[in-house]
């Protein structure tokens, strides 16, 4: 799959952009495509419909959150964002616009095509029939396909990004079992990554934001103090 996996690479600066096409080319990527601004890159996405987007946060005519944001209007493909800024808060809040990952400048050209073919496995993991061939799993008024990758509430479909329909996925798979945030890392986002403590409340609290009726007081998807998080099969 990886081969001919579709790839945009965004940033201004091209010798950037350049060295990671060179890398994913050496890796037998074929299919890549590059833009210089946030405009440019939202066109090809729409024309070209990329599996992952490497989108740098600072772009000259807007910047990576709102092409992020209007992405997420019409795809849910795989986005890494590339950023020199490495606070907490910075990373919180590109992912919770809609991205999958976060890469800090100065960057390993390796290290974001060993993001890239991560991010590839999970979307493999997500088009999977799963254990026992089960494609349609339910949860008190929610039903996932992960055949068409897409969730429904009391019928009505609901819109996740990639990274939140694999947790919902995973949480849906284990119903009624305290899942670890450990464990939560080491299925959804593997064994590698950088990002902080807080990327796995910023989904869940998405999450419960699009499942719950009272996201504030959810009765689904809970914590449970100092273990974990549970999804219940059917709420009370």
């Amino acid at each position: 799959m990886e081969m001919n996996s579709k790839i945009l690479l965004v940033d201004d600066e091209r010798d950037i952009v350049n060295l990671i096409q060179e890398v994913l080319q050496q890796d037998g990527f074929h299919v890549i495509e590059k833009a210089y601004t946030g405009l440019e890159a939202l066109r090809i996405c729409r024309e070209f419909q990329p599996d992952v987007v490497v989108l740098d946060v600072m772009l000259p005519d807007f910047d990576g959150l709102e092409v992020c944001r209007k992405i997420r209007e019409f795809s849910y493909c795989s986005i890494l964002f590339l950023s020199s800024k490495n606070d907490d808060i910075d990373k919180i809040l590109g992912l919770s616009c809609g991205g999958d990952d976060y890469i800090t400048k100065p960057f390993s050209p390796r290290e974001v095509v060993f993001r890239i073919k991560a991010q590839l496995r999970r979307q493999q993991y997500q088009a999977a029939p799963g254990l026992g061939n089960v494609v349609i799993l339910n949860a008190g008024s929610l039903t996932l396909d992960k055949e068409s990758c897409r969730v429904y509430k009391s019928g009505q479909e609901i819109n996740l990004t990639g990274r939140e329909f694999l947790l919902l996925s995973y949480l849906m798979e284990n119903t009624d079992k305290i899942i670890s945030k450990e464990r939560l890392y080491e299925q959804v986002w593997g064994d590698y990554s950088s990002i902080c403590d807080n990327t796995i409340m910023v989904h869940i609290r998405h999450i419960r934001e699009k499942i719950e009726d009272t996201p504030s007081n959810p009765q689904q998807l809970i914590t449970v103090k100092g273990l974990g998080y549970k999804l219940k099969k059917r709420t009370d």
